[in-house]
């Protein structure tokens, strides 16, 4: 049987505007605080490329160096996964 996910405001990256979010990405993985999203990207603010994560378990990651300006914007055709900041 197939199922259709449809995008509400409360499901997906919507949801989570305002918050701070993980995007794992075809090359990195970025974290910031969700301030937009549109058809072709997201908005980042206090953006950060995590270069090593560190234990999972672990709260925050062992090595995310801040980005310039602080704004940054991911292509939504890159991010193959998204989530709530650790």
């Amino acid at each position: 049987m197939k199922k259709i996910i449809e995008t509400t405001d409360d499901e997906g990256l919507l949801a989570l505007l305002g918050e701070h979010v993980t995007l794992m990405c075809l090359n990195y993985i970025y974290t910031g605080k969700l301030t937009g999203v549109n058809a072709a990207c997201v908005k980042l603010a206090e953006a950060k490329i995590v270069y090593e994560t560190g234990s999972w378990n672990e709260k925050g990651f062992k090595d995310a160096q801040a980005l310039p300006e602080g704004i940054w914007y991911v292509q939504l055709g890159c991010i193959e996964s998204f989530g709530p900041a650790k």
